[in-house]
């Protein structure tokens, strides 16, 4: 026979279970809405990342097409001011081109005259000669011929072409004459206006003129500034992990050293520009604005990524792999060159990837070292002024022309593809040759 439960007895444990039901409805219901916000931020993040790269997207994709107009071109030797039957190679690189362009837009348009002449000349690029200068130079047989041409349009010209202004006379933004709008019409029904790929973008350095400005000089100079970074960084932060992590006996000195060293990955990066400004410019009287400069500066950036990633990565390989050794009569030195770096290379190669990423990006610390200048020739050594992708977005950025908005999110689009290609790196390494234990 079963005891018979009092009732008194009966209660409490209904009463304490839904106690415990409703405690269990609160927390399933905290938990759903812990859930809900954590869906919540990710969605938040990822639409401003859309929004973000919308919008770069839709600024900067036009900026890889360039407007331009196509003109007969006729290599007159009186107006090029060259010998008409052998004209030296000085001569031809120096002739007058910009006379040559002129000619060809008086042709094209024969009504012009007086001071409308000069916003005619407006459509074509102050650079449009450089073109016709290589063809020339190349095939000095088109001397006293008349050649179809493709010529490089102006900015304001290339923007209406483009739609980021309007086309309206009196719209906003839009800086061409009634005039001028009208001999753009009349190319276009010629089907002398095209837009190619902007080949100027990828060759050449920076300059005033939109439509001339290019990339390639940035891109130089990052390359020459990443290689000094990564030629002073790696050894120096694979040589102070090696030692700290396997080496240094643990006293208060090494605590100290490793304090600091996880600080300085925290100090904002302008603190290490300025000590280059004081140390680099200033003591040893390096060239300001190098690639040279840049890269040390760089390297103080990235060297406490580096180094934390390598004890991180030294610190996962396991005991028994330096006890084993060690066992079988390896020295320390052995050990750790022959067992332990080899197998926390994969780390130790991804922070540095990650740490050379970041320096890529940094901005703050190469102003100060002057790297903000105005640089047109592309650099040929590390020893030569230069700019980087993120000064020369910086710079694209605080110029005045509409034109310059577009190739400000073109630089600003090289410089993630670059970026995400370096962690992508990163990411391949690590899994490539990532050891579980």
């Amino acid at each position: 026979m079963t005891k018979a439960v009092p009732m008194e007895n009966a209660a409490t444990v209904v009463a304490s279970s839904d106690a415990v039901a409703k405690r269990l409805k609160k927390r399933y219901a905290a938990e759903r809405r812990f859930k809900a916000l954590g869906f919540g931020a990710i969605a938040l993040a990822l639409g401003f990342l859309a929004i973000l790269l919308v919008t770069i997207l839709s600024n900067g994709l036009t900026a890889f097409v360039q407007t331009h107009v196509r003109l007969d071109v006729t290599f007159d030797a009186e107006t090029l001011g060259v010998d008409p039957v052998k004209p030296s190679s000085d001569a031809l690189a120096s002739a007058n081109y910009g006379g040559v362009i002129k000619n060809a837009l008086g042709k094209a348009f024969p009504d012009v005259s007086g001071g409308q002449r000069r916003q005619l000349y407006k459509l074509v690029s102050t650079g449009a000669d450089l073109p016709l200068r290589d063809m020339l130079m190349a095939n000095p047989g088109l001397l006293g011929t008349t050649t179809s041409v493709w010529l490089t349009a102006g900015a304001d010209v290339d923007m209406a072409m483009k739609g980021h202004v309007g086309r309206e006379p009196g719209v906003e933004g839009n800086r061409l004459t009634d005039a001028q709008l009208g001999w753009l019409a009349d190319l276009e029904k010629r089907g002398a206006v095209s837009k190619k790929f902007n080949t100027t973008l990828f060759t050449t350095g920076d300059s005033r003129e939109p439509e001339q400005a290019g990339l390639w000089g940035a891109v130089v100079g990052s390359f020459f500034s990443l290689s000094i970074t990564l030629l002073v960084c790696f050894p120096l932060g694979v040589a102070t992990s090696v030692y700290l992590e396997e080496f240094a006996p643990k006293n208060k000195w090494t605590d100290l050293i490793e304090v600091n060293i996880n600080n300085l990955a925290a100090v904002p990066s302008v603190v290490f520009g300025l000590l280059g400004l004081a140390i680099f410019l200033n003591f040893f009287g390096m060239p300001r604005s190098a690639p040279l400069v840049g890269g040390l500066v760089l390297a103080l950036i990235s060297l406490p990524t580096i180094i934390i990633a390598g004890r991180a990565a030294m610190k996962a390989v396991p005991p028994s792999i330096r006890e084993a050794a060690l066992g079988l009569g390896a020295s320390k030195l052995q050990m750790v060159t022959d067992h332990v770096l080899p197998l926390s290379m994969p780390g130790i190669l991804t922070g540095t990837i990650l740490g050379m990423a970041h320096a890529l990006g940094e901005t703050a610390p190469l102003l100060m070292i002057g790297m903000v200048a105005f640089i047109v020739d592309i650099p040929a050594s590390p020893m030569d002024p230069s700019a980087v992708l993120p000064v020369q977005v910086y710079l694209w950025a605080d110029s005045p022309e509409r034109a310059f908005v577009e190739r400000t999110s073109a630089a600003i689009m090289v410089l993630l593809f670059f970026l995400a290609m370096m962690n992508l790196a990163a990411i391949m390494l690590r899994k490539k040759f990532e050891r579980r234990w």
